[in-house]
């Protein structure tokens, strides 16, 4: 039985290390802990011990390698192994041994890919869209496959150059961290055998699209098998995915601006008419339903069915936001290297009003009521995978530009797929943003176990009365949901109310009145 040696942790801001000496080589025998290797990273130097006893089978990285933690540096072979003469035989036999078709595979033992762990309180993912196949040749880094969680997408990347051998999980197959994903034979991985590209000739889909291919990634199948139905080819549809990939709403996007496909010859009046059931069925498309979304839809109805939800309404006006923010935008965007949102107001605004009215940054654990002394608030952020919310820790004691940078960032790596656990843990309060998609007016539904959840909207002008004047101004409508159990409707309208004052007139958040 073979044993991993991986790159441990190195601590919370260190992500990566060099080779620096190996203390062993293939066919020497080990003991448990005995030092094999030393990393180098910027901060401190580190002995990687053997997991196990036994033999070194093979090693994977070289001396001056650089790694990432948790990148596989070798193998040990548990029990008495190989003796180091034949390792060596075998070393010199992968040398020598003919490039030419399959037998390329058989220079190195393929290195086993694993699911990696993904949080503390994560204990399975889905395994999700598979970027390669077997035979696919992939550099190092090169991203394997995409895993679900509850919580987040996580790619899993190639630990090692070379091609890849075996896949273990299917799309959809419910996996563990350790558990093995899929094999990948080390090499230069420069080129594929010659019969692996005929076949990948062989079973490209006739579309135009593929010889064209703009993009660094090929389309998702969704979005090809729409592409292939409308008769476009990839360049002519603008991929928003990672890497430019062509998502399946991209190509609905394409379709409803324009773009058509070549012209095909003319239908007769009766292929017009209306389809009929099995025709409805074929033209269907059946799509899993990712761990993600799932969890959306178990927390949402779980929060409905828990919480006595209400939701009280009022409306801001923005004109004297929108004017300091016309006043100061360059300068705040030359100073602090962000620009200036409204985001920023209304967390703050926020968080003034959670001082006032502390049962809304509240929550209920059993017949006790938890009193937060702090604001950690949480900004809805939609993506193509679903409503992320990353938490923005202790807002409170952020200035706007501060707020402005986290909210930033949190939203860069939410649409990368990049957010960890500890993003999108401990929020307080939440604010949803239904404006930037048009939303006029909403009630939203609580992120549980929280007790409110601020609703923004479309700002659009309106006229209303203002000293006896009818005047046109740009108008917002607030809707503040709440948790009725723990929070009185004094304190939901006085909080709402408390947030429309500090955002009709800010100088209250400077003066923090």
């Amino acid at each position: 039985m073979a044993t991993e040696i991986r790159v441990p942790t190195l601590g919370e801001s260190v992500t990566e290390a060099t080779i620096a000496q190996w203390f062993k080589k293939p066919g020497d025998a080990v003991n448990a802990d005995e030092p094999l290797v030393e990393l180098e990273t910027d901060k401190v130097t580190v002995e990687v011990p053997a997991p196990a006893a036994g033999t070194l089978e093979n090693i994977v990285v070289n001396e001056g390698d650089t790694v990432e933690v948790g990148a596989l540096l070798g193998a040990i072979l548990e029990g008495a192994g190989a003796p180091a003469a034949k390792a060596e035989e075998k070393k010199e036999e992968a040398k020598t041994e003919p490039s030419s078709g399959g037998e390329s595979l058989k220079a190195a033992d393929p290195v086993s890919v694993v699911v990696p762990s993904a949080g503390e309180s994560v204990t399975e993912a889905e395994v999700g869209e598979w970027f390669v196949k077997v035979g696919d040749t992939v550099n190092a880094d090169d991203t394997l496959v995409e895993l679900e969680t509850d919580k987040a997408a996580q790619e899993v990347p190639s630990p090692v150059a070379g091609t890849v051998v075996e896949i273990s999980q299917e799309t959809g197959a419910t996996v563990e961290p350790g558990q093995v994903l899929c094999k990948v034979a080390p090499g230069d991985g420069a080129a594929a055998p010659a019969s692996d590209t005929s076949e990948k000739a062989a079973s490209a889909k006739p579309a135009a699209a593929q010889p064209a291919q703009s993009t660094a990634m090929p389309p998702a199948p969704s979005a090809a098998k729409m592409m292939n139905e409308k008769g476009l080819s990839a360049d002519q549809v603008a991929g928003s995915g990672k890497r430019g990939q062509v998502l399946k709403g991209d190509v609905i996007a394409a379709v409803a601006s324009g773009i058509n496909a070549a012209p095909q010859a003319s239908q007769s009046p009766a292929s017009a008419r209306a389809p009929s059931a099995p025709e409805d069925e074929a033209r269907e498309e059946r799509v899993r339903m990712t761990k993600l979304r799932q969890t959306i839809a178990r927390r949402l109805k779980d929060a409905q069915n828990s919480a006595a939800m209400l939701t009280t309404y009022n409306e801001v006006d923005m004109k004297p936001i929108m004017d300091l923010r016309k006043q100061y935008k360059d300068i705040f965007e030359k100073k602090h290297g962000v620009k200036l949102g409204f985001m920023g107001f209304f967390t703050k605004a926020v968080t003034h009003a959670l001082k006032e009215i502390p049962a809304v940054n509240a929550e209920i654990d059993g017949t006790d009521i938890i009193y937060k002394n702090y604001a950690h608030i949480g900004v809805a952020v939609g993506t193509d995978k679903g409503l992320v919310v990353p938490i923005v820790r202790d807002a409170d004691q952020m200035s706007i530009a501060e707020i402005e940078k986290e909210i930033g960032n949190l939203g860069r790596k939410a649409r990368d797929g990049k957010l960890g656990m500890a993003d999108m843990q401990g929020g307080t309060f939440t604010i949803s943003n239904g404006g930037v998609y048009g939303s006029l007016m909403s009630s939203p539904i609580l992120n549980a176990p929280q007790s409110g959840i601020l609703g923004m909207h479309k700002i659009q002008e309106r006229p209303v009365a203002i000293n006896g004047e009818v005047v046109i101004r740009p108008m917002m409508y607030l809707a503040l949901s709440y948790d009725h159990r723990i929070v009185d409707g004094k304190e939901a309208v006085t909080f709402l109310v408390r947030v429309k004052e500090s955002l009709e007139d800010p100088q209250r958040l400077v003066l923090d009145l």
